[in-house]
């Protein structure tokens, strides 16, 4: 899945916010809460490379991808695994690029 999202930000600032905020970008984008566990977390340069497992009930997913910060957009792709197919693939996007939008404001 991947969504991208405009913005008229510097990409310094766009790339603490996605530090701040990017557990919150993932968490609830279903009708049951994430739990996200075993993160991590990479910069090079303006790719933030990242995995995790996102659990759900009694159920886990192994989630991995990356988020881009260019001088316009900000791009989030990642492999949701099974968890994209259980919660369904529109609302799980719908749900991320809202998510993304509020990070940038």
């Amino acid at each position: 899945m991947r969504v991208t999202v405009s913005h008229n930000k510097p990409k310094q600032e766009i790339m603490r916010a996605v530090d701040r905020s990017f557990d919150d970008i993932f968490r609830n984008v279903g009708i049951v809460p994430l739990k996200i566990e075993n993160e991590k977390r990479a910069w090079t340069g303006q790719r933030l490379d990242f995995s995790f497992t996102a659990r759900m009930g009694f159920l886990s997913s192994p989630i991995k991808g990356y988020v881009d910060v260019t001088d316009q957009d900000l791009t989030i792709d990642a492999d949701l695994g099974l968890l994209e197919r259980l919660i369904g693939g529109q609302g799980t996007r719908t749900a991320i690029e809202d998510r993304a939008r509020k990070l940038l404001t």
